[in-house]
C-alpha cells in the first residue's frame, strides 16, 4: 500500500489537476470563461475529495496542485479572466525546479530521497550521478515553466490544455529516456575505470 502511494505521488506531478484542466477547456469553449472556471474549480475540489475517500488521506502534491487550481480559479472568477487559472502548470513546474535545486543546495538530493523512500537502495556509483540528474531535471522543468507561462498569456485555451495534458508528459518521457541511456553509459564507463584501478594482489613468496 505504501509503495503504491509513493508511485502515485510521482504520477500526481504530471496528471494531478488534469481533469480540472479538461473540464475548464471543454466548458469554456461551449459556455464561456466563467462557466469553465466554475467547472475547473469543481473538478479540483472533486479530485481532493476522491483521493481522501479512496486513500483516507490526500497527497501533498495533490494539495499543492489542486490547491493552486482552486486559488487561481477563484482569482480568475473575481477578475473574470481565465489567465490566472492557466498559470497553474507554470507555477507547479517552476516550484518543482526550485525544489530540485534547493535540495542540492541543502545537500539532500530530492531524486535520491524519492527513490530510497520506495525502499530501494541505490549503489554508491549511481548516487554520484544523481546530483547532475537533479540539476538537469530542474532545468527541464524551468524551461517548461517559461513555455507554460507564455502559453497561458498568449496561446488559445485548447493549445494551452494540450501543453498541460500531453506536451509535458511526452517531452518528459523522451527526456527521461535520454537521461537513463546516458546514466547507463556513465555507470558502465565508471565501473570499467574502477576495475582498472584495482591493483592485482601480489603473490607471496614461498
Amino acid at each position: 500500500m505504501e509503495l503504491k502511494s509513493k508511485r502515485s505521488q510521482g504520477l500526481a506531478l504530471f496528471f494531478g489537476g488534469l481533469l480540472p484542466v479538461i473540464a475548464f477547456t471543454v466548458i469554456e469553449d461551449q459556455y464561456g470563461v466563467i462557466a469553465g472556471l466554475l467547472a475547473g474549480v469543481a473538478f479540483g475540489v472533486g479530485e481532493i475529495i476522491w483521493e481522501l475517500l479512496k486513500y483516507r488521506k490526500v497527497q501533498r502534491l495533490t494539495w499543492i496542485g489542486n490547491g493552486m487550481l482552486i486559488g487561481l480559479g477563484a482569482l480568475s472568477l473575481i477578475s473574470s479572466e481565465g489567465m490566472w487559472f492557466k498559470l497553474q502548470p507554470a507555477l507547479m513546474e517552476g516550484l518543482f525546479a526550485l525544489t530540485l535545486w534547493g535540495s542540492l543546495l541543502l545537500g539532500k538530493n530530492l531524486i535520491t530521497a524519492m527513490v530510497e523512500a520506495q525502499g530501494q537502495q541505490l549503489p554508491e556509483i549511481v548516487k554520484t550521478q544523481m546530483r547532475g540528474l537533479s540539476f538537469r531535471l530542474g532545468l527541464f522543468f524551468a524551461v517548461h515553466a517559461v513555455i507554460a507561462t507564455w502559453a497561458a498569456l498568449h496561446w488559445s485555451t485548447a493549445s494551452w490544455a494540450l501543453l498541460k495534458g500531453v506536451g509535458l508528459t511526452v517531452s518528459f518521457v523522451l527526456y527521461l529516456g535520454l537521461e537513463v541511456w546516458w546514466l547507463r553509459i556513465r555507470i558502465r564507463n565508471l565501473s570499467r575505470l574502477q576495475n582498472k584501478d584495482v591493483t592485482p594482489p601480489i603473490p607471496s613468496p614461498k
